[in-house]
């Protein structure tokens, strides 16, 4: 089999490429269609593996969405890195689904071997009190205007406004490739879940389960507060993990520029 031929897809998740595998766990309002430009450049040299995480994608949801939360998507990965084989293995986290392969590889480090996280969306771990406070204000200001719009039942508006929040920059949705958009627009169902989801329960102090594992922290340079202060302090608490800062990019740089973010993977685990 070569490796640009995609293997049968069993359920919601790509596998593609050959090589040592590797898992990409997509961003909120999304699903593993984004990866499918990264797999394309990475498959000569790693097997893709991207599972659509509970409740994103376009299939029926298992219940009413009230199990939606970091906990339980970390959980599932667990369950899909076992079923699959494929531990211990490398993991690439961006924004959300960062925080979850976090969480995951914090309760069971022995199923991981490599982390890449891409600006992680969580701040549980930040220790200091106003650091924690200035994170907590900058994600309330960059998610204010799409939470009114869920509220008003607009979800579809509520996506655009969440993808310039987080990028903080207006108009980011809209110069985004047009299939990204459509696969964000199909995923704007969940905005709701993730804006009500439980907080998690991760701290400093668990990261540090993480010692011996290769671990690398990226943000953008000219990435928002939020995600600074998380990407900054998630590698502060993991031992012996690296911090890259990406020149020119902000958080939607996975899908922005697919290419740079694929060569930014191989280097990191090529």
């Amino acid at each position: 089999m070569t490796a640009a031929t995609p293997r049968p897809v069993a359920g919601s998740y790509l596998d593609q490429g050959t090589g040592p595998p590797v898992v990409l766990v997509h961003a909120s309002s999304t699903d593993h269609r984004i990866w499918a430009p990264h797999a394309r450049r990475i498959g000569p040299h790693l097997r893709v593996v991207a599972p659509t995480q509970r409740y994103f994608g376009i299939s029926p949801w298992p219940d009413d969405g009230r199990n939606f939360s970091i906990a339980t998507h970390a959980e599932d990965l667990a369950d899909f890195v076992r079923a699959l084989r494929l531990e211990p293995v490398s993991l690439v986290g961006w924004s959300y689904g960062a925080a979850v392969c976090l969480m995951m590889a914090a309760q069971q480090p022995e199923l991981v071997e490599r982390l890449l996280l891409y600006e992680p969306a969580i701040a549980s771990f930040v220790p200091a009190a106003a650091d924690r406070e200035a994170a907590a204000a900058d994600r309330l200001a960059m998610t204010a205007r799409a939470r009114a719009r869920i509220e008003e039942g607009d979800a579809s508006v509520a996506v655009r406004l969440f993808m310039d929040g987080v990028n903080d920059r207006h108009g980011a949705f809209d110069n985004l490739p047009r299939d990204v958009r459509a696969i964000m627009l199909e995923n704007g169902r969940t905005l709701a879940l993730l804006f009500s989801a439980p907080p998690p329960d991760l701290g400093c102090d668990d990261l540090t389960r993480l010692e011996g594992k290769s671990v690398v922290v990226a943000r953008g340079d000219a990435t928002r507060p939020f995600y600074n202060i998380a990407a900054e302090w998630a590698a502060a608490c993991i031992p012996a993990s690296t911090l890259v800062v990406v020149p020119e990019a902000r958080h939607l740089l996975p899908v922005e520029d697919a290419a740079r973010f694929s060569t930014l993977i191989l280097d990191v685990l090529g």
